[in-house]
Formats: C-alpha cells, structure tokens, sequence
C-alpha cells in the first residue's frame, strides 16, 4: 500500500497560494517551506507586522480525569502543581536517566482537562506513565487545527477578529472563545504571538477571517523557514535539529539532558518525584558535559574572502540543519546544530553544544568556494533576540 503524507485543515487554503511548490513533511504531515520562490517577505512580516503560519502537524493530547493534574506533574520535569485553568507552561520530559524524550507545552483548559503539545508521537509514552494514575489520555492531533499569528502586529490582528478580550491574555495564557476555540499567547518565533486552537471543521472560517483582518496589517502567510530563521534567533531549540530524542538514541551519548540544552530553568528538584529526577539531581551536582550557547561567526570575514576570489558571499538565508565540529584553537569543544543569517541583526548566527569551561572564542570551519577556512565563532548569551513586547 502507498503511503501519503496527511494534509493539515488549512491546506485548501494553503495548497491555493502557493507559488513555489515548496512543501515539507513535518510529523506525517505535508507543509509549506515557503511560499513565495524565497522566505524574505514571510520572515519580514513576522518580525515588523504579523505572518500567519499553518503549525497543526504538532501531536496534540487531550488528558482527563481525577489524576490529569498529579500525572502531568510527575512526567514532567517543571513544577506544574499550581497550574490554573487558564495557565500553560512550556516543559520538556525525560526518560529515566534524565534524557529528553521531547518538549513542548501543557495548558490546562478547565478544571479537569489538560493538552499536552509535541513535536513527536508519544502517545506510547504517556500510557507507560500513566500506569497507577485513574486518567484518560486521547490523541486529538487530528481534531483540531493550530495557526500561529506571530509578530508585533499579532494582537491587534486577532483583536479585530475576536474581540479586546485577547489585550488581557498574559504571556502563557490560554482563553476560550467562541465556545469551540482556545487562543493561547505563545509561538515559536520569540515575538509577541497567539497561537489559535481550532475545530477542524471549522478551520476555513477561521483562517479567513484572520487574513481578512490582517490584510491592512501586512498579514503574511509565512513556512518553516521563515519561522525557522526567527527560532534561531530567540535561541529556541528544536527535536531531531537540536538534540536527538532520547527514544530515537542508538546510544545514551547521543541524547541530552535539559541541562545540556539550555533549559536547567525547567528542572523543578524540589517537587516530589518525577521521571529522570535522580539522573538530573546527579548532573546538577555533578555538573554537564555540554552545555547551549549561541555563536555569532565573523561574516565580515567570510565576506573577504569570498570577495578575494571574486565571488559573491554566500550568508545562509535558508537555516542549515547539520552537526558542524565547533573548536577551541585545534581542540574541538563541541559541535554547532543549525545556523542562519539574521535579517533583523545583521549578523550569521548558531546555535551549539559546548564543553562546559571553553573559551568564548572559539572557531568553525566553513567551505569557501572549494576549500575550507577557519572563521571565529564568538559565544553569546541566549536569545540572540529578545523584544520587550513578546512578554509585555
């Protein structure tokens, strides 16, 4: 039998505006890269007025029951006890040596109702967690359709659509509106952004009456590249780019902790047992063997050379998805995961894994023309990006 990738609730509206036949499979699902022949004007209308984008391959689970709250709280490395209706909060969840399985966000939507997000399946996973606790856990991937509106304009856009009751919704909260829809504030681009959880009969309606809105807003369809390039800049991580999911590792070295990706924020030690807590208590003591940072590589540079045989600089526009060894004079310390030119800060950015300790200088080897050249690889705080308004 032939398999076909799914096709997502919007892709009527999707498929028609299409130009360059540039779809991607992303969970089983076909998506759009970009639109347009390039990303430029899609990543542009994120980070100077609103791009819209189709993000429904995300696994969605629905978790009910008189022990939703108390078995969220132990498969997760955040302490979520406190969490309201209302409340959602990004976390990542580990096996039992303290390795990341995936990450993503859970809201609670009433009382007694959870969604957990994902990038991958882990359906599985949460029913061999579930074991002892009086739940019910339900994939409702395919039920509801998900756009996000990131960018400055974002509010205002969905304002009009909604109503003023999205002006109250604090960062990482979620609201009911129309009986059948959640808006949530959070997005993947590190800007202010809404992330709109609908019906899937009802996704048409949805999508066009947001584009209508945002038409006098410069409201832009907008692909993962777009979105990609934006991620990298807030120094957001992603599965399968940034780290290898602990239940796809063909050995433990090649999977990481959170520690080791930036988010030893999210490790709540001092909540009552949850999976991976001993692994992760050890490390904390112990200490990492790798640690997140971002690179920024001397493009100045890079345009030199280019120029010195006579051909233009190529800045990676489109971001690279691929281990590339990161060194420390002729040591390597680590490996960088993805990188992209920043549109917005003019600079070419990565992000990397590195031993903890190394040199904030440090070095990369990038091909110019036929031949391999040495550029320095500055280490920066994360995110690279980081505008008041996401949060305010």
């Amino acid at each position: 039998m032939m398999l076909r990738l799914k096709t997502t609730p919007f892709h009527p509206r999707t498929e028609a505006i299409m130009q360059a036949n540039q779809w991607r499979r992303w969970g089983g699902y076909s998506v759009a890269s970009a639109y347009e022949m390039t990303h430029d004007r899609e990543y542009l209308a994120m980070r100077n007025a609103c791009a819209l984008l189709d993000v429904s391959a995300l696994y969605k689970y629905q978790i009910t029951g008189p022990d939703a709250h108390a078995f969220l709280d132990r498969l997760v490395t955040r302490d979520i006890s406190q969490m309201q209706p209302g409340g959602m909060a990004y976390t990542p969840w580990c096996d039992s040596r303290g390795k990341v399985v995936d990450d993503g966000t859970i809201c609670r939507l009433d009382e007694g109702t959870f969604r957990l997000t994902a990038a991958d399946p882990n359906y599985h996973w949460l029913e061999e967690n579930a074991a002892g606790f009086e739940v019910v856990i339900e994939d409702v991937s395919e039920e509801i359709g998900t756009l996000a509106l990131q960018g400055p304009c974002s509010r205002e856009v969905l304002a009009e659509v909604f109503g003023d009751a999205i002006r109250e919704l604090p960062f990482y909260g979620i609201i009911h509106l129309e009986d059948d829809l959640q808006v949530s504030r959070t997005g993947y681009s590190g800007d202010l952004g809404y992330e709109v959880w609908v019906p899937k009969q009802r996704a048409l309606e949805i999508w066009d009456r947001i584009v209508e809105k945002g038409r006098r807003y410069a409201l832009q369809p907008a692909g993962i590249w777009a979105l990609d390039v934006a991620r990298i800049e807030a120094g957001l991580i992603m599965l399968d780019v940034d780290y290898t999911p602990a239940n796809k590792a063909t050995t433990p070295a090649q999977a990481s902790t959170p520690y080791e990706l930036g988010l030893g924020w999210s490790v709540h030690l001092k909540k009552p047992h949850f999976v991976g807590k001993k692994a992760l208590a050890r490390e904390k003591a112990e200490g990492s063997a790798l640690t997140l940072v971002g690179l920024e590589i001397d493009h100045d540079r890079l345009a030199q050379e280019h120029e010195k045989i006579g051909l233009p600089v190529h800045y990676p526009f489109v971001p690279w998805r691929e281990i590339v060894p990161i060194f420390d004079e002729q040591q390597q310390v680590g490996y960088a995961t993805c990188g992209s030119w920043s549109p917005t800060l003019k600079k070419y950015l990565a992000l990397a894994q590195v031993k903890p300790g190394s040199s904030e200088n440090l070095h990369v080897d990038i091909m110019v023309d036929r031949y391999r050249k040495r550029f320095d690889a500055k280490v920066k705080k994360l995110p690279f990006f980081n505008p008041p308004r996401k949060r305010g």
